[in-house]
């Protein structure tokens, strides 16, 4: 059994390791789509840990992705030095900062934004929670819209461009790397990198899923006043729950930011925020390998569709507009999904399981005497008194 295990995992490797080699053969468009599908990925694992997890609706989450994405915005391109004299003083050569600073810090800064958001909603459940982070994520997007006036920190709606790509071990992923045999541009070198925080990201998951926090996340998630009533402490774990979940999206602003080279507060609306939620839900809460490939459908079909939608408005003689058309075969193929899986595409077998007479496991004493040859025990025969 572990060895098929093993030999899984070796195939699974190699067939993830030459995948972007083959799209790029079709265009580098196509691996472009797995790039931001494995951002997504990260999100959703994130996502997931509040809403799997610990059963807490949050539909503000993107607002993490907009910290992580602003931080190494600001760290990584002129404009803080083109704004604070102050600054270009202290950095003449520009502010470059490596990827062992800015993975760390917009994580850190993100997990401090979600125990700032989970501190005022603890005694908050269901739709209150949701909208209470729905708000909180807008709040974060109008400030990252208007923070260009008095003093001009986010450069408002026009965004932040130019910014650093990741170098590591003197490799640039914003240039194409010749390696002889094969050259992999830029959008190749950034999947591996999203590849491997993916990977790291999952284990992280499987770990949290398995342990005593883990557990008591899921307690909380069935019934928090049980869960309460036996000594665990549901206020830490839900700060806890929010701060580890904003991390795994403070980590993707950040690849966004570098992977894009510009960040504008559109990339931030509401809409992203309810897509993540709708892959946590559409693969399965609480179950990762669901999750994942609710990521990657939702986050691919989009980009897919377009290839569809453009010959179906050439046939109604451009009386559809495509972008419209393709939003609405987004919204047919997950109305079908759901309809037809409403518990995910890939639902965990104990979220939510139901029980049957043919899933219970066989009895142990099946094979013995029939409970009606079994002899019954003669009641003693008690005199009466008159």
């Amino acid at each position: 059994m572990r060895s098929n295990k093993l030999v899984t995992f070796l195939i699974a490797a190699i067939a993830l390791a030459i995948l972007p080699i083959i799209f790029q053969q079709f265009g580098n468009a196509w691996v472009r789509i797995v790039d931001i599908a494995l951002l997504y990925v990260l999100l959703a694992l994130g996502l997931n840990i509040v809403v799997g997890y610990a059963g807490l609706l949050d539909l503000g989450y993107v607002a993490f992705y907009a910290v992580g994405a602003y931080m190494f915005g600001l760290l990584a391109s002129p404009h803080l030095i083109d704004t604070f004299p102050a600054i270009k003083a202290m950095f003449p050569a520009g502010m470059h900062s490596p990827i062992w600073l800015v993975i760390p810090l917009g994580a850190a800064v993100a997990a401090t934004f979600g125990v700032l958001l989970g501190a005022p909603t603890l005694k908050l459940r269901g739709d209150y929670l949701a909208i209470v982070t729905l708000g909180f994520g807008e709040i974060i997007r109008v400030f990252m819209n208007n923070l260009d006036a008095p003093v001009n920190i986010t450069n408002g709606p026009k965004g932040i461009a130019q910014i650093d790509s990741i170098k590591f071990f003197g490799l640039d992923l914003g240039k194409t790397l010749d390696l002889g045999f094969v050259s992999l541009p830029s959008v190749t070198l950034y999947y591996y990198l999203f590849l491997a925080l993916v990977v790291f990201s999952v284990v992280i998951c499987y770990r949290l899923e398995r342990s005593r926090i883990g557990r008591a996340w899921m307690a909380i998630r069935e019934d928090e006043v049980a869960a309460k009533a036996m000594g665990i402490n549901t206020r830490n774990l839900k700060l806890l729950a929010f701060g580890m979940g904003a991390t795994f999206g403070g980590v993707s602003g950040v690849m966004f930011a570098t992977f894009q080279g510009f960040i504008s507060p559109e990339s931030f609306s509401l809409q992203e925020s309810i897509m993540i939620v709708a892959m946590v839900v559409l693969g399965g809460i609480g179950h990762i390998p669901g999750v994942i490939l609710g990521a990657l459908l939702l986050a691919a079909l989009p980009e897919v569709l377009r290839y569809v939608a453009g010959p179906l408005q050439a046939m109604s003689g451009g009386r559809l507009d495509a972008s419209i058309l393709r939003q609405l075969l987004i919204a047919l193929a997950m109305i079908g999904i759901m309809l037809s899986r409403p518990r995910g595409l890939w639902p965990s077998r104990e979220h939510g399981h139901d029980v049957t007479p043919d899933t219970l496991p066989a009895s142990p004493h099946a094979d013995l005497t029939p409970p009606e040859q079994i002899p019954q025990p003669v009641s003693p025969i008690v005199p009466t008194v008159k």
